[in-house]
Formats: C-alpha cells, structure tokens, sequence
C-alpha cells in the first residue's frame, strides 16, 4: 500500500521542533517521495533528515529502512510507517503525536 497523499496547501510549513500528529508526519515524509511511487526509498529518507538537519543521515536512513521495512523491499509504504515513527521518536528527537 502506498502512502496516502494529504491535501495541504503547499506554503503551509511545520516545525520540526513542536509535536505533530501521524497526518502531519506522513504528509511531511511524502513531501520527500520524489519518484511519487508512494514509498519512501533509502535516499529519499536520507534527504528528509537532512532536511531535519540529522546527523549522519546516511547511516540513520539505512537504520529507519531496517527498523521500519517489515516486508524487506527496501522501501517504506503506508504499512510500514508506524514503524518509520517509532524509529524518529527513539533515534531522531521527532514528537509524533496521535491526535
């Protein structure tokens, strides 16, 4: 499954510093899918943290792909983003939010 595009007018910007909910996350995460195939590969994961300004963004995005890629495609889709959270809550210093 793919990752669902949002409507979001495309001046409104986020901080990365403050909470934002799983919609917010997902709709800054596909602002990154480049390709528009509805996944998140390891470089356009690598481009979304250095976008956040993270540290080693190389080396972090290989370890969101193999913490968050359940079914090891090498890719991120809706299915797996749950866990592509988890991994920015422990690893990045991300506030995720439910609501």
């Amino acid at each position: 499954m793919a990752i669902k595009s949002m409507t979001v007018a495309p001046t409104t910007t986020r901080s990365l510093d403050a909470d934002m909910t799983v919609d917010e996350f997902k709709e800054w995460l596909r602002r990154f899918d480049t390709d528009r195939d509805g996944r998140i590969s390891r470089e356009e994961l690598r481009r979304a943290m250095r976008a956040i300004r993270a540290r080693f963004s190389g080396w972090r995005s290989k370890q969101g792909i193999s913490y968050a890629d359940t079914d090891g495609d090498g890719y991120i889709d809706d299915s797996e983003v749950d866990g592509l959270i988890e991994f920015a809550q422990k690893n990045l210093g991300l506030k995720i939010v439910a609501y």
